[in-house]
């Protein structure tokens, strides 16, 4: 039995924000770059005025209210994406062997992680910025996904196999997401 009505959201577009709409793939652009994204399913309709964005779906299911809310939030962090942009902060800890972090083309490189001979990498994802700045590691980019998964590649870099993660806290760990 499907639920009677609908559900529909509407993403009002901030200013200095324009957006288009070529089949479901919505394009924004703003003034820290563009993104774009495929929002197409059979039963949700996306469509555009001049500054807003409109979410529907007829008569839904239980994946189509949990979709709709899904894009909603992916157009929403687009948006904050395009004005203010996403950061996260990471902490390089160690006790004995000093790390030496550095960027090199689209990866990061760990040297001397617990003394280890060959450096350790991770991988720096399209359309994100690492700087290291003492024992500070600020990952930003305008696409959450990425930014939060660059920042992730890394403190996944230096994850220890085998040993209490409470006596050897070596490593590289997020601390703030902004």
């Amino acid at each position: 039995m499907a639920n009677a009505g609908s559900i529909e959201y509407d993403i009002e577009l901030p200013d200095g924000i324009s957006a288009s709409l070529d089949g479901g793939f919505l394009t924004t652009k703003g003034k820290n770059g563009t993104m774009y994204r495929d929002f197409t399913h059979p039963k949700i309709r996306i469509s555009l005025d001049s500054k807003v964005v409109h979410l529907k779906v007829e008569l839904p299911r239980k994946k189509e209210k949990a979709l709709i809310g899904t894009y909603n939030a992916h157009i929403n962090n687009m948006i904050k994406g395009l004005t203010s942009g996403f950061e996260y902060h990471l902490k390089i800890v160690y006790s004995h062997f000093p790390m030496k972090v550095s960027v090199k083309g689209e990866q990061v490189i760990i040297e001397n992680f617990e003394g280890e001979k060959s450096p350790r990498k991770a991988r720096i994802m399209p359309g994100c910025k690492v700087n290291v700045k003492g024992d500070i590691v600020t990952v930003t980019g305008i696409d959450k996904e990425a930014t939060g998964q660059t920042a992730a590649n890394i403190e996944r870099a230096t994850h220890i196999k085998g040993f209490d993660i409470r006596v050897f806290q070596d490593g590289i760990y997020i601390t703030d997401k902004l």
